[in-house]
């Protein structure tokens, strides 16, 4: 037997012994997949029964979930401050910007509710005060139909008596452009911010 059928048969040797090495790193890695994914779904299952279970902590993921704000109009702005827009290849599209881009004016100012009644002219040009996301469109209350933008401070500024909406749900609406026109001479604003709601006075 010479030299180079020796050196065949140690290769030989060699590739069988890896074999099974990577068989079993492979069995090794979907066992650990597998694993992960079942404590997942245990997980999920015990954080389910004890929701369901518990009524204090049911009402404590309920108010964290559906009470607490999540800004995604502050996530967009820091988004458009870094990256540009959040609306990919927009410079392709002839989008014509609307002319308008006026500053809240007011004659009287008195407390309403929950935030303010301004007398303005009839049939108002509503402009907005920050740049932010429309969340609510529709009747509320005592304020008859409504716009809320959340701002990207992260303030819920209620738009209340708006007749002739200019904007859509979920449109970013930037400073200064028109929400639409008063149904007549009065405008109602809310402040809130996380529920709570905030001074009027420290924003008009």
């Amino acid at each position: 037997m010479d030299e180079l059928e020796i050196e065949r048969i140690k290769r030989k040797i060699k590739n069988k012994k890896k074999e099974p090495i990577t068989k079993t790193k492979s069995n090794s890695y979907i066992f650990k997949f597998v694993s992960r994914l079942f404590i997942t779904i245990i997980l999920t299952l015990i954080t389910l029964i004890t929701l369901k279970s518990n009524n204090k902590l049911k009402q404590t993921f309920y108010k964290q979930v559906y009470e607490t704000n999540f800004s995604f109009a502050e996530v967009n702005s820091l988004y458009k401050k870094y990256f540009g827009s959040s609306i990919p290849f927009k410079d392709f599209f002839n989008v014509s910007k609307p002319v308008f881009n006026e500053k809240l004016i007011y004659k009287e100012a008195n407390k309403y509710m929950d935030g303010v009644k301004l007398t303005v002219t009839d049939k108002y040009l509503v402009p907005n005060q920050l740049s932010g996301l429309v969340v609510f469109i529709g009747e509320k209350e005592g304020y008859g139909n409504t716009v809320v933008i959340q701002q990207a401070n992260g303030i819920d500024l209620w738009y209340g008596n708006i007749d002739a909406v200019n904007v859509k749900l979920y449109d970013y609406v930037e400073e200064g452009s028109l929400i639409g026109t008063t149904k007549d001479d009065n405008l109602y604003l809310v402040y809130k911010k996380d529920g709570e709601i905030l001074d009027y006075k420290d924003y008009i």
